[in-house]
């Protein structure tokens, strides 16, 4: 009976591991709209404050990464694992779910490898195109694993993998804008091309350079960009860009209303994290990516790679964005056909109702049937 269904997913971290979970959440409640749903996420992340806005009570656990740099520092580490695995179980114990759902991160690990010691069905989503470690480690623990790219049996056993896609945010797909209206909502005009640059918050920063290197470039075309800045950098490019009279280039730190940014452009540049790249394939926009070093496993390249091979994206390097990202947006804007075929190709690789597929899952592990 659905007032007895409990799930736990835990996991966080990033966006990219919350919008994920919290969509799953979404999709549960809706099939099943009395289940008890748990999350546990890791002290001082993310999670701890964006779990709760959206509706869902979380623990949190004192687990952290091992310090690569300092080597000292994981005798704490290693204590605080031990002590979120006490929690992880004294917390399983006390909910008694019937599944469990991972989503990658410090948490997702303690969490998940302590339900399948005590016999509680688990489920894996992977985000990326390259497994984290967490996942990878969980992997012959778990009764099924969701995931997004092709060719993930090198990392997971195969008879375990389910392709599922990654859950997006709805307002992404469901904005009920047109074109002409989503680029007047940026105070541009309806009637001419767009690039949207997004590098994310902290990751904006060699996006940011691109532009700020070749004011030249957007002075000198009819092209309009909307460019997030992020917040870290704002107040910088805005003290820079005193006395810059640009009329076709918006600046904003930060974008709430993501669906009407991308009905806007045209082309978009971004970042090549996992949640980004599955918006862009479910609405079919052309995108020019540009990997994160910072990240681990060099997985935004991966991510990237995997697009660039079917001709469904491009891609620059983080070290060269800034000489060459913006003449090759708009020689690519100026392309139809060119933009066309991006389109057509990432929209290819679009997988749909993603949460809903994985909440099947965790309701049949759970013994509801989906």
């Amino acid at each position: 009976m659905d007032e007895d269904l409990r799930i736990i997913i835990s996991g966080g971290g990033t966006g990219g591991h919350i919008f994920p979970a919290v969509s799953i959440a979404n999709a549960i409640k809706a099939r099943h709209p009395e289940a008890k749903i748990l999350f546990v996420g890791a002290e001082g992340r993310m999670e701890m404050q964006r779990v709760p806005a959206a509706g869902y009570k979380i623990k949190g656990l004192p687990i952290k990464g091992f310090d690569r740099t300092h080597k000292l520092k994981n005798f704490e580490v290693l204590y605080k694992l031990w002590k979120s695995l006490r929690m992880a179980r004294q917390i399983i114990k006390d909910f008694k779910p019937q599944a469990a759902v991972g989503v990658g991160g410090y948490a997702s690990g303690a969490t998940l490898y302590e339900c399948a010691k005590m016999g509680i069905p688990c489920l894996i989503q992977e985000q990326n195109s390259y497994a984290g470690v967490t996942n990878k480690l969980l992997a012959k623990r778990v009764e099924k694993i969701c995931v997004a790219y092709e060719g993930m049996e090198r990392f997971f056993p195969a008879e375990k993998i389910i392709m599922t896609g990654n859950p997006v945010r709805q307002n992404v797909l469901d904005t009920p804008l047109s074109i002409e209206e989503a680029r007047m909502s940026f105070g541009l005009h309806p009637e001419r091309k767009t690039i949207l640059l997004v590098g994310g918050s902290l990751g904006a920063r060699t996006v940011n350079r691109s532009v700020m290197e070749h004011l030249d470039l957007v002075a000198g075309t009819d092209v309009q960009f909307i460019w997030q800045t992020g917040k870290y950098y704002n107040q910088q490019i805005m003290d820079f860009m005193k006395g810059k009279e640009l009329p076709n280039l918006k600046i904003t730190d930060f974008i709430s209303d993501m669906g009407a940014a991308y009905k806007a452009a045209d082309l978009v540049i971004s970042r090549a994290g996992a949640s980004s790249i599955s918006e862009f394939q479910l609405i079919g926009k052309p995108v020019i990516l540009v990997p994160s070093p910072n990240v681990a496993e060099d997985h935004q390249t991966k991510n990237a790679m995997a697009l660039v091979n079917k001709q469904a994206a491009l891609c620059v390097k983080d070290a060269e964005a800034p000489a060459t990202l913006l003449q090759l947006a708009l020689n690519t804007i100026a392309d139809d056909t060119k933009l066309a075929a991006l389109s057509a190709n990432v929209r290819k690789m679009g997988l749909k109702d993603s949460a809903d597929v994985i909440a099947a899952e965790v309701l049949t592990l759970a013994g509801q049937n989906g």
